[in-house]
Parts: C-alpha cells; sequence; structure tokens
C-alpha cells in the first residue's frame, strides 16, 4: 500500500473553467478517505487526476513519495472501480475477474489463486461460470471490486460504485465496503455525493463545494464542528437549521423572533449588537420542559413518522425547522403549537457574510 499526496493540485480547462483549486492534502498507508460534495463539485475529477485519466494543469501529485504527473495510469499502480460496473459482458465472472492480470503477463497460477482469493472474500465462489447479465446489481459491483482487488494495487480508487443500487443493495454493499478495507489495510479514495455513504465509509472526509476544499476532517468532527455554513447545511439528514439572529449588546444572547437565547461560554465574545447565523440540528430539539434554559413556540406544519423517529417540520418566528424527535407517545398534530427546548451550548455561529465558524 502507499500514501497519496497532493500538493496545490489544479485543473483547469481550455475554456477557463477551475474545476479543481489548489487541492493539498495527504492520504496515509492504509487510511479509507471519501471526497464528497454536490454534482460539479470537483470531486470526481479530482479522483480521475490520481488515476491519470485527466491531466494536472498545476501541482504535484505523488504516490508512495514517487510523482506521478506525467507518469501514465497504468504504471501508477492503482486500480479503480466505476459507478457503471465497466464489466465485459461476453466474459464469465472468471474472465473479468483474471482479465486486467492476462494484459499484464502474469502467469495462470498466479491468475488462478488471485481469482479464487477474491472470489472468496466478496463471496462470489458460486458465480464464477455466469455472465455479468445474469448477476444482479449488487453481484455486479462485487464483481467490479473484485477485479480491482486481484490487482492487489497500491491505491484503490472507488468514483460513486453503489449510486446505481437501490437503498437496500447500497447499504449491504457499504457494510461489505467497509469489512473489505479492514481486511486488506489498504489505501482507499472513495468518490460519493451521498452524505451517508461518507460518514459511514470515511475514516476521514474531504468536503469540496466549487471546486474547493471546505474541510477536511473526521465524520463526527465535520458533524459535531463544521467549519462553515456549506458544510453545517451539506452534512447531516435533515439538514442543520439555520437561523438568522441578532446578537444582543453583551453577546451573552441572541434574539431569535420574540425569543431570546443565551449563548454559553462567550462564544460571541466581540459580536455584541451584530448578526450572525445560528445553527442547530434537528436533533437537539426536544418537547420544552420547565429544565430547559432555552426553548422556542412553533407551529407544527408537517409530521413525518418513519418508525424509529418522527420529523416535526414546523415554523418559528416565519422561518422553518425540523426537529427529529422519538416515535413515543401521541404525535402532535398539524396546526399544533408546543414549546421545544434544547441545550444552548449545542448552538453552532457562523458569520453571515464569509459564512465560516465563529468560535471553537
Amino acid at each position: 500500500m502507499a500514501t497519496v499526496r497532493l500538493d496545490g493540485v489544479r485543473k483547469v480547462y481550455d475554456n477557463g473553467f477551475v474545476a479543481v483549486d489548489d487541492a493539498s492534502f495527504e492520504v496515509a498507508d492504509g487510511e479509507f478517505l471519501v471526497l464528497v460534495g454536490p454534482s460539479g463539485c470537483g470531486k470526481s475529477t479530482l479522483l480521475r487526476m490520481i488515476a491519470g485519466l485527466e491531466s494536472i494543469s498545476a501541482g504535484t501529485l505523488s504516490i508512495g513519495g514517487r510523482v506521478v504527473n506525467d507518469v501514465a495510469p497504468r504504471d501508477r499502480d492503482i486500480a479503480m472501480v466505476f459507478q457503471s460496473y465497466a464489466l465485459y459482458p461476453h466474459m464469465t465472472v472468471a474472465e473479468n475477474l483474471a482479465f486486467g492480470l492476462k494484459l499484464r503477463g502474469a502467469g495462470r497460477e498466479e491468475i488462478a489463486r488471485r481469482t479464487r482469493e477474491a472470489a472468496d472474500m466478496l463471496g462470489l465462489d458460486g458465480m464464477l461460470d455466469r455472465r455479468p447479465g445474469q448477476l444482479s446489481g449488487g453481484q455486479r459491483q462485487r464483481v467490479a471490486l473484485g477485479r480491482a482487488l486481484v490487482r492487489d494495487p497500491a491505491v484503490f480508487l472507488l468514483d460513486e460504485p453503489l449510486s446505481n443500487l437501490d437503498a437496500k443493495l447500497r447499504a449491504s454493499m457499504r457494510v461489505e465496503i467497509s469489512r473489505l478495507h479492514r481486511r486488506l489495510g489498504a489505501t482507499m479514495i472513495y468518490v460519493t455525493h451521498d452524505q451517508i455513504e461518507a460518514m459511514t465509509l470515511g475514516q476521514r472526509i474531504v468536503v469540496l463545494k466549487d471546486g474547493a476544499i471546505q474541510q477536511i476532517d473526521t465524520p463526527m468532527r465535520l458533524y459535531d464542528a463544521p467549519a462553515n455554513l456549506f458544510v453545517a447545511g451539506f452534512l447531516g439528514s435533515p439538514a442543520m437549521n439555520l437561523f438568522d439572529v441578532q446578537a444582543t449588546v453583551d453577546g451573552s444572547a441572541v434574539v431569535l423572533g420574540t425569543a431570546s437565547l443565551p449563548v454559553p461560554g462567550g462564544a460571541l465574545a466581540g459580536r455584541g449588537g451584530t448578526r450572525v447565523v445560528a445553527g442547530l440540528r434537528p436533533e437537539q430539539l426536544r418537547p420544552a420542559t420547565d429544565a430547559d434554559a432555552a426553548a422556542i413556540e412553533v407551529r407544527v406544519d408537517v409530521v413525518e413518522p418513519v418508525g424509529n423517529e418522527v420529523f416535526l417540520h414546523a415554523e418559528h418566528a416565519g422561518r422553518e425547522l425540523v426537529a427529529r424527535m422519538p416515535p413515543h407517545g401521541a404525535l402532535p398534530q398539524p396546526g399544533e403549537r408546543l414549546r421545544l427546548g434544547f441545550d444552548p451550548a449545542r448552538l453552532h455561529f457562523f458569520d453571515p457574510g464569509t459564512g465560516r465558524r465563529i468560535g471553537p
């Protein structure tokens, strides 16, 4: 396995469009790193530059300590798994698994051994004589993974490999990919637009927007301490509730509609009297009790019971919000008014001009 290092990597097309701007980070040996962001953010372009399928306009890319900017894809010791599976329909599963090894001149015994090991690892034993058209989507994706696996590359690159699967298959394949990574201890770089995939698979996550890196951190650090408004709104389902609020003169509270909400710990020190954006995760809201230090009154618009939890879509002072509630007891009804309490220490604050996080 190997480290992957990017120093100021840029991709600028002939028309002047900047697809990736100044990407700098290192993927440790054996790390599972996820590139996530909305469509058009540059994540797949970045992966393709690592693979050698896109040229690099500026900056340096190294794999295993070797600069590979001008190295051909086949000589980078990487294996890539595509969204479309890219299997040969006229070949059997065994032939698809072995094809890359044959191109590289591997011996018959080595091909048989590696193919057998990959099939065992991915549960493909009983399918080796089938053709792709006889397989389900999940089975075809396992074959695509196996074709990369037999190569024993220094780095695995996966470009939205689960996007063509239904929700149940995606969940099971996420588990399989996690198990595969733990078993191999391989360096993996995974691209997705799905935040659930990013949060559940990645040891670290690179969040991109418009070709620029917004934040690099562990999944829970991204969730608990988003660096800016984009990360706060992008990660989390439902997304973080965001409100324009006014800080009091001494910065000890913020005013949201008719509610005055305390701000503990001096988070808004030096910003008294200014407007800021306050954020609160849906799961932090709950039916208010007398013990709550902060509470707001809302009018319920829509109630979504989904079994293990309930989503309340509500309105406060003209602002929409979502609360994630436990499914116990009687559910509120649309049009009903109720008070929701929360811990003010769980509030996030952002600068409305720059979008950057305020405080630690």
